[in-house]
């Protein structure tokens, strides 16, 4: 008896002593439990660094793309901004002064105008000296402004300018579908085909003069090639004599030596600068105009003028005009809008009259045109 008395008493105790330690552990497992959770803000202060090591992380990727600087990626990247800036400047710089002279002169970062014009080629006639150039070695499709040289052939071949010629279905433009206001069986002289192709950039004028041409079309353009290297202009090619055919290519460069030639010759000067004509088209006296506005303008001196369009081309426009009494030739190639090229032509000009005195004035001054 006494016995099981004192087994029972061992194990009562035994409990005392397992509910205690059960006790501790309890305790002990939630302190550690607050213990660790009163870290958690504490571990803010990591998360916290965290952003700041993410910064000093930016650096590494920098690292990383000047180390392989070389390679031909990063490069094309670097070339590509550089233009995309100018470029985006250029076509705003039209819609932002459009004709209007009074306009602040947008300048780039070398102080040079902001032009709307793909390529161009600015340079004094007399000098020889470049004012203005943008890829000005580019060869590119010139449009009508193949006219000039129909023109200067035209007039080297020596036939008589009183020789009527008849439009017939030959002249029709088969290649692009444009039209044109002299109608099949309209019949001019040589002399009138010939200013209404300069002045009015009429296809089918200038397709007449090439038909009746000695040898006929397939002559006529070989002597264009042919009067193309005579001229030393190594970038030029000519497919036909109306400019339709995107195969007519040139560069800025040679457009200029073209317009620098064209105005030896006092009729391309006179048929291409004149403001109107009126002729007799199947009985009706029809009115046609210059496609170039600034010649009517007062405040220009042009000798020489052309347009060109066609949708490989973009709108161009070339002249020899009078600053200072000097001969300066513009070249405006693949403007961005149907009023860029003028635009650009005015802008050309104030940033010459503003800044450039000293080179317009360091050539012998001569008059005429």
């Amino acid at each position: 008896m006494k016995l099981r008395l004192l087994v029972a008493s061992l194990a009562a105790l035994f409990a005392l002593q397992s509910g205690a330690v059960l006790a501790s552990s309890t305790k002990s497992q939630s302190a550690g439990k607050t213990a660790a959770s009163k870290p958690a803000p504490k571990a803010k202060a990591p998360a916290k660094a965290a952003p700041k090591k993410a910064v000093s992380s930016k650096p590494a990727p920098k690292k990383a793309v000047a180390k392989p600087g070389t390679n031909a990626k990063p490069a094309a990247k670097k070339v590509v901004a550089r233009k995309a800036v100018p470029a985006a400047a250029a076509a705003a710089a039209p819609a932002a002064l459009g004709a209007d002279e009074d306009a602040p002169l947008a300048l780039d970062a070398n102080g040079l105008p902001l032009l709307g014009s793909s390529a161009f080629y600015v340079i004094n006639q007399n000098t020889g000296e470049v004012l203005l150039e943008r890829n000005g070695s580019a060869v590119v499709p010139i449009a009508s402004i193949t006219k000039l040289m129909t023109a200067i052939v035209v007039l080297e071949a020596g036939q008589s300018l009183s020789e009527r010629l008849t439009i017939t279905e030959g002249d029709i433009d088969r290649l692009k579908g444009t039209g044109s206001r002299l109608a099949l069986g309209t019949t001019l002289s040589r002399e009138e085909m010939l200013q209404l192709a300069l002045m009015s950039s009429e296809n089918r004028a200038a397709s007449a003069l090439a038909r009746n041409y000695p040898g006929g079309e397939s002559a006529f353009v070989e002597a264009m090639n042919v009067k193309a290297r005579l001229l030393g202009l190594w970038d030029t090619r000519f497919r036909d004599s109306t400019g339709l055919n995107p195969g007519n290519v040139s560069s800025p460069k040679d457009l200029a030596r073209l317009v620098a030639a064209s105005a030896a010759f006092p009729l391309i000067r006179e048929f291409s600068t004149a403001h109107e004509r009126y002729v007799d088209v199947r009985g009706r006296m029809l009115r046609f105009g210059n496609t170039n506005g600034l010649v009517r303008s007062p405040e220009w001196a042009i000798s020489v003028s052309k347009t060109g369009y066609i949708s490989e081309a973009g709108r161009c426009l070339v002249m020899q005009t009078w600053l200072q009494q000097q001969p300066v030739v513009m070249v405006l190639m693949d403007s961005s809008g149907r009023y860029t090229r003028t635009a650009d032509a005015k802008r050309v000009r104030k940033w010459l009259e503003q800044g450039m005195p000293q080179r317009l004035a360091v050539a012998p001054q001569r008059a005429g045109g």
